[in-house]
């Protein structure tokens, strides 16, 4: 396989590093704290933009011709994810990842 562009290379990086925010937010921080950080609607998006993370670096490892579409969605549900964390709060770390996680995918996704 090529090296993937420095451009890609920023977005694997953004994604894997948001699919450990969000992943291990959820499964440590949320599931501690319980209350509005436990709702099902905000879980669930949690896990979801943990899962479309990972999938989307794995798009851009194997060289897919599909990661833009892929990256397209994961740039809509991290902005979706860091304003709810951010709605909830106390999870800054996540929303930072989110954010810059769907920076660099809209990039991607052109």
């Amino acid at each position: 396989m090529q090296n993937p562009s420095p451009q890609m290379q920023r977005c694997i990086e953004a994604c894997l590093k948001c699919y450990q925010a969000c992943f291990g937010t959820a499964m440590n921080h949320c599931l501690e704290s319980g209350g509005q950080h436990t709702e099902p609607a905000h879980f669930r998006l949690m896990i979801a933009c943990s899962e479309i993370c990972r999938t989307s670096a794995h798009f851009m490892l194997m060289n897919s011709e599909h990661h833009t579409h892929v990256c397209r969605e994961c740039a809509e549900i991290c902005e979706q994810c860091a304003n709810d964390c951010e709605r909830i709060g106390d999870m800054d770390a996540c929303v930072s990842a989110c954010r810059d996680c769907a920076a660099e995918c809209r990039k991607m996704a052109g």
